[in-house]
């Protein structure tokens, strides 16, 4: 029987959820399955990847062979590095101490790429939320100059009616005085 490490899809339409499990390579994608060792989210940022790794390692010994997803999925967990490793102390070209020497460091080396890019991304975070409030804080600043503007011409074309109807109403008085024959009476 063949078996192939994949992906057996969860979760709802435009929201993936996957679980990785062992399965016949006959058997359809979300059919039967002999073992489940995990789950993937790729949702998240960075993706969630929960893994059983000394299941995964047994698997692969066993030769269970992995679709190209799940292979990528092995490797960013390092489970692939780590079988070739144990080809390595089978084959007596390493000791467990040196290879487990190796593969811790390369953990370490992993997890300080996951955390820099996580730092990173957080990092263009905050700059794009600055320069979107900088820019947001510009338009108000111009909106609020039209509008100083706009409210100042409504201001100087009140003030001329006031002075046109001042003006037109001493006219008129000066018109009605004379008509009459009084002096007019200075208005302020």
């Amino acid at each position: 029987m063949a078996t192939k490490i994949r992906l057996q899809r969860f979760g709802k339409k435009g929201q993936p959820f996957y679980h990785i499990v062992i399965a016949d390579g006959r058997a359809p994608r979300d059919g039967k399955f002999i073992e489940k060792i995990g789950t993937y989210n790729p949702l998240t940022i960075p993706a969630t990847i929960d893994i059983d790794v000394e299941k995964a390692l047994s698997w692969l010994q066993k030769g269970a062979s992995p679709t190209e997803t799940a292979k990528a999925i092995l490797s960013y967990k390092g489970i692939l590095y780590k079988n070739h490793l144990a080809k390595g102390i089978a084959k007596g070209a390493l000791t467990q101490e040196a290879a487990d020497a190796k593969f811790e460091q390369w953990m370490a080396e992993k997890q300080a790429k996951i955390a820099s890019k996580i730092s990173q991304r957080a990092q263009e975070s905050k700059s794009a939320f600055k320069k979107r409030l900088a820019e947001e804080t510009k338009i108000n600043e111009d909106r609020e100059q039209a509008l100083a503007a706009k409210q100042a011409k409504l201001l100087q074309k009140e003030e001329e009616a006031v002075e046109e109807t001042t003006e037109e109403t001493v006219t008129e008085n000066t018109e009605v005085a004379a008509q009459e024959g009084e002096t007019p009476v200075a208005e302020a």
